[in-house]
């Protein structure tokens, strides 16, 4: 009896050794090793898989209650002053890099303003000048183009720097918009398919008819996403001089994209059908969506929906 009791006390002990052992050691327990010490912006959180808040700045919350906002620059302080629509702040980008957006027009000085690209340390990777593209004698927004060309391959994040224009070079007049990028390295060529200029009465003419142009774009594993993002944007000053044109309204947005068994669904936003009317206009549209996806093997057929909407929109 005194044996029994005897091993059933070591049996015991063995077990609540273990349990210790497994409570302290995260290499012996199931459980994944804390790793919140590690994370200290919201990259290192995004790394970390843990939940994203769609905010604007995003932010990235830990189990521990640990909360990262996104470096967006100083974007929301300048948005009285100056909007950027491309690029966002984060963007992935590459050479040429084709800057729009508005500013006050007292941001510029002779329809210009000067910007810079830099890498994270500072160092300038390219120069260049703004121009306004309206009247900028006037207090109201103003848009703006601009394009620099520079070395992908010299820094994998930077800074863009949008600078207000001083000609009389006292500091208290300085301003700048900064926003944050990220550098791809390498590139992908993809196409996207615009309308051609008709002129006269044309009996042949069809409006399902598009033509292919080539982009050049960061390299990525979401092809047909990229494709339509530039779809989005709209023919080039070159391509349009060329005489492209598309019938797909500014402003549009893709706000999702799935292709599985050869079927592409995209849903784009309210803007693709806002006062589009006319059967050759619509037919264009949906030609030229369907077009640039058609060029992946991967697609052999297009659904369009319009904030889920398939079976309403694009009317004539």
């Amino acid at each position: 009896m005194k044996n029994r009791f005897f091993i059933l006390a070591i049996l015991s002990i063995s077990m609540l050794t273990g349990c210790l052992i497994n409570k302290t050691n995260p290499a012996n327990s199931n459980q994944p090793v804390n790793q919140e010490t590690a994370v200290t912006n919201f990259t290192e959180c995004l790394a970390a898989g843990y939940p994203i808040l769609e905010s604007y700045p995003r932010q990235c919350k830990t189990p521990q209650g640990l909360t990262f906002a996104e470096n967006i620059g100083n974007e929301l302080e300048k948005q009285n002053l100056i909007k950027i629509d491309n690029p966002r702040p984060n963007q992935a980008v590459t050479s040429p890099l084709e800057i729009t957006g508005q500013a006050r027009g007292y941001w510029f000085f002779e329809a210009s303003f000067p910007i810079k690209l830099v890498d994270a340390g500072g160092n300038i990777l390219a120069t260049g000048i703004a121009q306004a593209q309206s009247d900028w004698m006037t207090n109201d927004f103003v848009p703006f183009k601009a394009t620099l060309e520079f070395n992908p391959m010299a820094a994998k994040t930077g800074e863009l720097i949008l600078q207000k224009d001083n000609p009389s070079g006292l500091p208290e007049n300085d301003d700048e918009l900064r926003l944050p990028l990220a550098f791809f390295g390498e590139t992908a060529s993809v196409k996207i398919f615009l309308t051609t200029k008709e002129t006269g009465n044309n009996p042949d003419f069809n409006c399902q008819k598009t033509a292919a142009v080539g982009r050049t774009i960061p390299k990525t594993l979401a092809l047909g996403k990229a494709a339509l993002a530039e779809l989005l944007k709209g023919p080039t000053e070159s391509e349009i001089a060329q005489g492209f044109s598309t019938t797909i309204n500014t402003g549009v947005k893709l706000q999702k994209l799935t292709i599985e068994n050869g079927v592409a669904k995209a849903d784009f936003s309210q803007e693709l059908e806002y006062q589009v009317g006319g059967s050759c206009r619509i037919s264009a549209i949906r030609a030229q969506i369907s077009d640039t996806l058609k060029q992946f093997s991967s697609v052999k057929e297009v659904i369009i929906s319009i904030d889920g909407r398939t079976e309403d929109i694009l009317q004539p």
